[in-house]
């Protein structure tokens, strides 16, 4: 599993590497692959990035709750907030470190930034206490109040202002 994450991660860097803006390509790689990923286009899908091994999977119509019905998730090949970091991490350092779960077990994993965040940080949305974790999006930091975000049912994997969510609950890192 390890070989196949990093041939594949070799493989995106080497092929979308020419399509990136010169800028990007001196950004830490947790965000140079987020945007690499941005580009495939790749839809939002309730629960998708959740299968056995990190990326794009079918979602799941269970605990949906979006916009668009009937639930398009159990037919829609993509990845919903969680998977999408699930599998850029898992690019980036070559094994899946976030593991299986959403966001409440991703951050639980983390460790909080108190001070200035970096890029490539996880944004994630909600509220988190000492006896208590109840998120419900995440995002890859990009800097300058921008993230990397699978947002919702209808859309794709893109760049979102942090400000869009009014219920930040902190920036984490491995």
């Amino acid at each position: 599993m390890k070989r196949r994450l990093a041939v594949a991660a070799a493989l995106i860097l080497l092929v979308a590497t020419a399509s990136i803006p010169l800028e990007t390509r001196m950004l830490p790689l947790i965000v140079r692959i987020a945007y690499e990923v941005e580009q495939r286009g790749i839809a939002y899908s309730w629960g998708g990035g959740h299968a056995a091994e990190p990326g794009p999977s079918k979602g799941t119509c269970k605990g949906y709750h979006g916009r668009i019905k009937p639930c398009p998730a159990a037919r829609t090949r993509g990845l919903d907030c969680s998977g999408l970091a699930r599998w850029v991490y898992a690019l980036a350092h070559g094994t899946d470190v976030l593991g299986p779960g959403n966001t409440n077990d991703h951050v639980r994993r983390m460790r909080r930034v108190d001070s200035a965040p970096l890029p490539g940080d996880l944004v994630f949305f909600g509220k988190i206490t000492k006896k208590a974790v109840k998120t419900h999006h995440v995002g890859i930091y990009l800097g300058n109040g921008k993230m990397m975000n699978a947002p919702e049912t209808g859309a794709v994997v893109r760049v979102d202002d942090i400000a869009r969510l009014k219920d930040l609950a902190g920036f984490y890192r491995l």
